[in-house]
């Protein structure tokens, strides 16, 4: 007796998840200062699975900051962290750039961040830094320094590939 054919269900898609670094500083945009922070949050996207080009660097400014981040979502980046501009300066406003951008913020992410950032040192508790998601993509601002970036990227890639399908219509795991 012959037996019948064997289907297997087909493989699930596998869907390239794209990641995108801005770094906001004055000082790294003229070439006066190595951008330290955005190549760390580079190789944490990658090391997670992302598929990420090299940090772009903008000067300070919400609109600078606002244009980097609709150009990176025109151009299929899923998860975007920026770096930098979090804090009081006067010309700090990557938080005021990136609600230019966002449709919901996330509390979550910014609050865990601020409490890590705080448990290291007490200037931690001074990030302004927000997150929240944009025509399907997740953002989320943290501090310019190498140790926060360090810190912070644990927390952002724990929750982004989750959010990213959440933000694709997918079922709660």
């Amino acid at each position: 007796m012959d037996e019948p054919p064997t289907t297997t269900a087909p493989e699930p898609a596998v869907t390239e998840l794209r990641g995108a670094v801005i770094t906001v500083s004055d000082r790294s945009s003229r070439g006066e200062r190595e951008d330290l922070s955005g190549p760390a949050a580079v190789a944490a996207l990658r090391v997670g699975g992302f598929d990420c080009d090299d940090a772009v660097v903008v000067p300070d400014g919400a609109e600078n900051v606002e244009r980097a981040l609709v150009a990176m979502i025109a151009a299929g980046a899923r998860v975007i962290v920026t770096t930098g501009g979090t804090g009081l300066g006067p010309r700090d406003e990557t938080p005021e750039g990136t609600l230019r951008v966002i449709e919901r913020e996330v509390p979550g992410i910014a609050e865990e961040l601020r409490r890590i950032g705080a448990a290291e040192k007490p200037a931690g508790m001074l990030s302004r830094g927000i997150a929240g998601v944009a025509r399907g993509a997740l953002i989320v601002n943290l501090p310019g320094s190498p140790a926060a970036v360090r810190s912070g990227m644990p927390v952002v890639l724990s929750v982004a590939r989750h959010a990213v399908g959440q933000l694709a219509g997918e079922d709660h795991r």
